[in-house]
């Protein structure tokens, strides 16, 4: 399991522990094996194109991110963790090979993969900018304005 969670809730709306109220997200892979919760702020999208999350994900990866403990896993039983770095691991569907998570050792946070997040609202966790650009693929162009840049 991910993180020390221990909250359960009812509504549709809970309270996080900077003491405001923030909306409950649900989250899943394709075929379902791995099913989540998620309490917010959520960090906004970036777009990752090392090549690690191009492999991983066939493209580049858009993330965004909560402390650990504000994820609790529902359904558990297809999750694989992939340790693709000395500093890194990747959350994964075995059955449907869905890309999920991704966790820096020791940073108490775990980037989620905004796609697998379920009826997102608009505008919430939106793309703000571009990391790795100097690894992207060569196969397309980014020309939407953003940020970009060579690292993190």
């Amino acid at each position: 399991m991910v993180g020390e969670s221990r909250w359960v809730s009812t509504a549709e709306t809970v309270e996080c522990y900077w003491g405001f109220n923030v909306s409950e997200l649900k989250g899943s892979c394709e075929c379902g094996e791995v099913t989540y919760l998620v309490k917010g702020p959520l960090r906004p999208t970036i777009a990752c194109h090392c090549t690690q999350c191009r492999k991983t994900s066939g493209h580049y990866w858009a993330a965004t991110q909560v402390p650990s403990k504000h994820l609790k896993l529902v359904k558990d039983g297809g999750l694989k963790w992939f340790r693709s770095s000395a500093r890194a691991r990747r959350g994964f569907c075995v059955g449907c090979g869905s890309s999920l998570f991704w966790q820096m050792d020791g940073e108490g946070t775990t980037s989620i993969g905004s796609g697998t997040l379920d009826d997102l609202p608009v505008g919430e966790a939106s793309v703000d900018k571009h990391i790795y650009v100097a690894d992207k693929g060569t196969y397309y162009n980014l020309s939407d304005g953003l940020p970009l840049f060579d690292g993190w």
